[in-house]
């Protein structure tokens, strides 16, 4: 893989907008009709959210992220796909680059709802 150019510079002040925490995967479904989507149920310690990935086919059994922990952006707008709410975003490294995505996660276990930054 050829590393991508480094995106413009932005603002600290940016950066500090975005919420990125520590969620457990409860629970991982199809999200019937769609040919991508998957809906993750994520513990965050004190709330669980709906996220919505487009995850279908990158693993040959999807229930095998469930249990863990990974980095989810938790104050996007939520965004309606496939009939559903998705309140967030999953974190996940390489899919931009057109690899086999793999999550972003804490290197030990940490308590939902930790934030990243």
């Amino acid at each position: 893989m050829e590393p991508a150019e480094v995106k413009p510079n932005i603002e600290f002040g940016d950066l500090e907008k975005i919420d990125v925490r520590v969620g457990t995967i409860l629970k991982i479904e199809d999200v019937e009709g769609s040919k991508s989507l998957m809906r993750l149920t994520v513990d965050f310690g004190s709330f669980q959210r709906n996220i919505l990935s487009g995850m279908k086919g990158e693993r040959e059994d999807p229930t095998e992220i469930e249990g863990k922990q990974a980095l989810f952006v938790v104050n996007l707008e939520p965004k309606k796909m496939m009939g559903e709410m998705s309140e967030g975003m999953l974190f996940d490294i390489g899919y931009a680059d057109g690899i086999l995505p793999a999550l972003a996660m804490p290197e030990r276990e940490v308590p939902n709802g930790s934030r990243a930054g």
